[in-house]
């Protein structure tokens, strides 16, 4: 006996919902499964980017403290070159002072006298040359002519009357401002002494330097080798 159109109805009624219900768990399952998927991505991305923030800012945090390090260090070393200028400066200061006081033994004549006659014997005995030209201050000429002939003549004496001749420069002078002394030349020029009052100076104040500074500033702890 066939099926009623009642019963094919209800049949077709039945397929049709059990094909709606399997639409519909796999919707669901669908949709579960795209949001566990999303929900994983979202967390991976969220992941990154928090990673990426945190390296941004941790290298943004190194930048600063180096930064600050090397802010540090050129303020240290300012602060060091500025100590350093000042010591200088005062150094400096006490070296003109000395030469102020050592321009004053001009104004005594004997004792301007003695010191230029060592000053001549020193140079031209350091020459050990037969023609030397001397070039002093305008105010020192006069004296100087006098004093010539005297350590000429112990020179000769020294070196068994090796002749020598001293010419002093009448044309070209010593700027007036030195504390005095004078310059040798031999060979045309091509040696100089250097014998003024400010040259010795500045030689004495070399040598004796590294003992000005620790008895002013106390010793070096960062300096190992010493004179």
């Amino acid at each position: 006996m066939g099926l009623s159109e009642a019963d094919v109805a209800k049949q077709i009624q039945q397929m049709i919902s059990f094909i709606n219900q399997e639409a519909s768990e796999k919707v669901e399952e669908i949709e579960a499964k795209a949001e566990e998927e999303f929900n994983i991505e979202k967390s991976r991305l969220v992941t990154q980017q928090r990673v990426k923030i945190m390296e941004y800012y941790d290298k943004k945090e190194k930048q600063i403290e180096l930064q600050k390090k090397i802010q540090h260090s050129n303020l240290l070393n300012q602060s060091r070159l500025s100590i350093l200028k000042a010591r200088d400066d005062y150094i400096q200061q006490l070296k003109e002072e000395a030469r102020k006081e050592l321009g004053l033994l001009a104004q005594d004549k004997e004792k301007y006298s003695g010191i230029l006659t060592n000053l001549i014997a020193q140079g031209i005995f350091l020459l050990m040359e037969s023609d030397v030209q001397i070039k002093c201050r305008k105010q020192d000429l006069e004296v100087i002519k006098n004093l010539l002939p005297d350590v000429t003549q112990k020179y000769k004496q020294e070196f068994n009357n090796r002749e020598i001749k001293c010419v002093i420069d009448e044309k070209n002078f010593l700027n007036e401002d030195l504390a005095g002394g004078i310059e040798l030349y031999a060979q045309s020029g091509k040696i100089k002494v250097a014998n003024t009052i400010e040259a010795r100076l500045n030689m004495i104040f070399q040598q004796i330097l590294p003992e000005i500074r620790q008895k002013l500033f106390g010793i070096n702890e960062n300096r190992k080798y010493y004179d």
